[in-house]
Formats: structure tokens, sequence, C-alpha cells
């Protein structure tokens, strides 16, 4: 078997769709996970915090601060010791948020699986029927 015909045969077993169905659904599904954490959560937050919304400002200079910088950038640029918390805080929620989301959607799937009809067993042959396949067998093998 040539490695084409390998690839061919992998390429178009089912798995290999779902993974790249699963791959571009997750992706959309980050992004939508990004906006509601951008524009619902992280607002809410600043509103309650007070007002501040650019959460990518969020830092501490670690040491002295001659110049009182009060940008994060001015701040790197500078060369301060910067603890820049405000990015990490708005990805650590999006993170969270998928997760739960993921856990809740496997929570449910999961409930499907438990609740879906099984399909019937095989009915087990009768012992009778089984003794003659044996002696039919038997009688091919001895000729």
């Amino acid at each position: 078997m040539s490695i084409i015909q390998e690839f061919k045969e992998f390429a178009v077993k089912g798995n290999v769709m779902d993974l790249a169905i699963g791959v571009i659904i997750g992706g959309a599904f980050g992004k939508i996970i990004d906006s509601m954490v951008k524009d619902i959560i992280m607002p809410l937050i600043s509103w309650i915090l007070g007002g501040e919304v650019d959460y990518s400002n969020w830092f501490l200079v670690l040491g002295d601060n001659p110049n009182n910088v009060t940008q994060l950038a001015a701040a790197q640029e500078a060369g301060l010791n910067v603890f820049a918390y405000g990015n990490f805080l708005t990805i650590l929620i999006n993170f969270l948020l998928l997760a739960w989301v993921v856990f809740l959607l496997v929570k449910v799937m999961n409930k499907l699986r438990r609740n879906a009809p099984e399909e019937p067993a095989p009915e087990a042959t009768p012992e009778d029927i089984e003794l003659l396949r044996e002696i039919r067998d038997e009688l091919k093998r001895k000729g």
C-alpha cells in the first residue's frame, strides 16, 4: 500500500472530518467568548470598580517610577520593571468562561448518551443450534 493511498484512507475517515469541524467551530466559539468578556463582562467589572475600561493599562511599577509614568507602553519604553496584570486578567476570565461552557456541553452530551435508547443485544443462539453447528463442522472436517 503506497503512502498516498494510506493518507487518502486516513483523510476520508470520519474522525479527521469531525476533528476539522470541531477546530473550526471551536475557533468561532472562542471569538464569541472573547467578545463576551471584552464587551460585556469586563465593562461590568470596570463599572463596579470605578470606571476604567482599558485593562491593558493595569500594571504596577516594581521599584522606582521617577517620571510617574501612567501608561504601560510608556513604562515599558522607559525600561521600568512592570507587573502588567490587566491583559492577563482578561485572558484568564476568557479561559474560565470557555472552560465552564465546555464543561456544560460535556455534561449535556453525557446526559444525552445516558438517555439514548440502547441497541438490543443480539439474541443468543439456542444451545441445540450451536450443537448442530458443531456436529456439521466436525462432519465437514472428517470429510
